[in-house]
């Protein structure tokens, strides 16, 4: 299993990596189309959609999605299509940093399949659109978050097998350990200080402590929206979201902790920009 996994996780860096350096801006924007649309098929299993449902869902959601495209091509005003993209980060930013740590706490069970669509939305949508922001304004910026994140997941994952005793949440994921929290936590900071070191700000500026401390706060979201999924699976009866992906499970078991950092990154991102 292993070994199909690492295998499996080679081959999607190198097609991640192509398609984030060379492909034009309308092909990275179908790409994340094309990623929303299977999270939504596989999210429409989750919230126990199906048939007709499951098929309005998806088509409502590509809709949806052209929509926020015809944004970005300049048929509307700038500032309206920047204020739709503030509107969907903090809507995301509610449910991250509002909704799921007490979903989470109270293991609310949510049996209502259109509840559970609008919830796959706020997860799903804000995520392509970061996907889109972050990569219009550097791939180098979108590729050192969805780094930082690799680095936590793969840290976390080892960590734990090897050292794992304390269980972080034994009734959502049970795999999951403090010492696989403590090993993305060293992970991650090894990854910024060498990213800095590297980097041409370290020439001009000294290191700021603030920098690692937003790392930290991005592993807590990371592992929160890995926790959430989980929880969702769970209450939905399956162990996976999908098998798309060999010895990964589907889509959203790849980009469960992007979907609640990608969004607020790309934030972060507008509010600095702003006047």
């Amino acid at each position: 299993m292993l070994k199909q996994r690492v295998i499996t996780a080679i081959i999607l860096l190198a097609l991640f990596l192509a398609a984030l350096f060379m492909l034009p801006a309308m092909g990275w924007a179908a790409l994340a189309v094309l990623l929303v649309m299977q999270g939504t098929s596989e999210w429409s299993r989750l919230a126990q959609l199906s048939g007709k449902a499951a098929n309005l869902y998806w088509w409502l959601t590509l809709v949806m999605m052209g929509g926020l495209l015809w944004l970005d091509m300049g048929s509307v005003d700038a500032q309206f299509a920047l204020q739709s993209h503030m509107a969907i980060y903090v809507l995301s930013g509610l449910l991250w940093l509002l909704v799921v740590p007490f979903w989470m706490a109270m293991r609310w069970q949510v049996r209502n399949p259109l509840l559970m669509a609008l919830v796959g939305w706020a997860v799903l949508i804000p995520t392509g659109q970061a996907m889109m922001d972050l990569r219009a304004y550097s791939p180098w910026l979108l590729l050192g978050i969805m780094a930082l994140v690799w680095i936590a997941d793969s840290a976390a994952y080892f960590t734990g097998r090897k050292f794992g005793k304390n269980k972080l949440a034994p009734n959502i994921s049970p795999g999951k350990t403090w010492e696989g929290v403590i090993g993305a936590l060293f992970g991650v900071t090894v990854y910024v200080v060498l990213a800095w070191s590297f980097s041409d700000y370290s020439k001009m500026y000294m290191f700021i402590p603030n920098i690692l401390i937003a790392s930290w706060c991005w592993v807590g979201l990371a592992v929160m929206g890995d926790l959430f999924e989980s929880l969702v699976k769970r209450q939905a009866g399956v162990k996976d979201s999908g098998a798309l992906l060999p010895g990964h499970g589907g889509l959203l078991d790849r980009i469960d902790a992007l979907t609640s950092t990608l969004p607020l990154a790309a934030l972060a991102m507008l509010l600095q920009q702003m006047p």
